[in-house]
């Protein structure tokens, strides 16, 4: 019987060697067999298609004639009985009295504990781009005062007019190598390959969450001390351009936060709606302005930490000591601490920093997308202190290339709640 995951994976390494023929080719001017090269890649990818889905039927397949043969035999039946019988002596939790032959339940397809994944992507306005660097121009945001009134024959004055600047983008390289065992693939029961490709794609997630939120963070933050707060970045800071389509953003953190706010007569101002009750609104005033929630993994919380005062070392705490300078400072779990902490200049997490962004990111944010995310395996390459094909390993290489760029700083506020630590805990 044919290893379908051995399979997989020569046809994974026939595909990588077609396509370094095929771009050898094509830079030698030699079009028509660069054009067969590429029609043979989509063969093999065809092929590699075909061998996962017979990989799937491979682990659901059961041998009925071996199941049969079991039936028919009197005296494999005969000698279950006999065991039956024999069970004062013979159990499954000693292995010297039977437990030994005892198949255990044991599983090779692999499980996956619930995440809760998001993306921030969909909050920004994703731009295809095919160059490396461009810029977009757009009209500066400016008040304009109306004409002025004029006597008969009076001289008329002169008006401001339209002013622009510019949006650049410059791409950058994101990528990682992953190294997979042979070894694995060959006697490994799951489908080990779209396990890597699903990992990778988490990866790329991952990625492209962080560089909107550090997108969002060039813009400084804001306390956000209570409701009053909030509204007044709704009304005023945000205003008529932006309130329409605006909505609040924060982590599990700020949920709970928010989800505890009541008005004067006791109504909570956290609503479902009525449509999708997995939709939220925060009541701010006369507005709802629609909640998206992240996970804390995703959209992070900030800890605050403070000198500690304690002249002892407390039971149940954890104590960190601080390097850097201000702005970059540094804080390292103490593993036993000892002494003062306030005169060792121990630090605790007293506080955290939650995030609550408000506003439209698709007016604010600008996400340019050079390349989707390319996923290339291959049994014979070299990377760092990695080889291939002298460690008998396939190295997946994932790249992917982007910018994200402030569009409108105006379209939203970087805000924040301060909570205590038992809040959040």
């Amino acid at each position: 019987m044919i290893n379908m995951n051995k399979r997989m994976r020569e046809i994974m390494a026939d595909i990588d060697a077609a396509n370094e023929e095929a771009k050898s080719l094509f830079e030698a001017k030699k079009l028509d067999e660069a054009e067969n090269k590429l029609n043979e890649i989509e063969d093999l990818k065809r092929e590699l298609s075909i061998a996962e889905k017979l990989f799937k039927g491979e682990k659901e397949t059961v041998d009925d004639s071996a199941v049969a043969k079991i039936g028919e035999n009197d005296k494999i039946k005969n000698f279950v009985k006999g065991i039956k019988k024999v069970l004062n002596s013979m159990n499954e939790g000693t292995g010297t009295d039977g437990g030994y032959t005892v198949t255990p339940d044991v599983q090779s397809d692999i499980e996956h504990l619930r995440e809760s994944k998001a993306s921030l992507i969909d909050l920004v306005t994703v731009e295809n781009v095919t160059k490396n660097s461009g810029r977009r121009t757009y009209k500066k945001r400016s008040s304009q005062t109306g004409f002025t009134k004029v006597g008969e024959g009076g001289q008329i004055g002169v008006k401001n007019t339209p002013k622009y600047d510019v949006m650049e983008y410059n791409i950058g390289k994101y990528a990682g190598i992953f190294p997979v065992t042979n070894e694995l693939f060959e006697d490994s029961d799951a489908n080990i390959y779209n396990e890597m490709v699903t990992w990778i794609a988490d990866e790329s997630r991952v990625t492209r969450n962080q560089l909107i939120i550090e997108a969002v963070n060039k813009k400084a933050k804001v306390e956000l001390n209570d409701l009053d707060d909030i509204k007044k970045a709704v009304n005023v800071t945000l205003g008529q351009a932006f309130k329409p389509t605006s909505y609040v953003i924060t982590n599990d953190d700020g949920l709970q936060y928010l989800d505890t706010l009541k008005d004067s007569d006791g109504n909570y101002l956290l609503q479902p709606s009525p449509i999708d009750p997995m939709q939220m609104f925060l009541a701010v005033g006369a507005t709802k302005i629609p909640l998206k929630v992240y996970p804390n993994a995703d959209v992070t919380s900030e800890p605050v930490y403070t000198a500690s005062v304690d002249t002892s070392v407390q039971a149940g705490k954890t104590y960190y000591t601080r390097s850097g300078s201000e702005g970059s400072y540094v804080y390292t779990v103490v593993a036993e601490p000892t002494g003062n902490p306030s005169t060792s200049s121990y630090y605790e997490i007293t506080s955290a920093k939650v995030p609550v962004i408000i506003g439209d990111l698709k007016e604010g944010i600008r996400f340019f997308d050079r390349q989707k995310t390319n996923i290339l395996a291959s049994t014979v390459a070299a990377a760092g202190d990695l080889n291939a094909f002298e460690e008998d390993l396939t190295l997946y290489r994932a790249i992917e290339r982007e910018d994200v760029v402030v569009r409108d700083d105006a379209a939203f506020v970087n805000g924040y709640i301060k909570i205590s630590e038992n809040a959040t805990a």
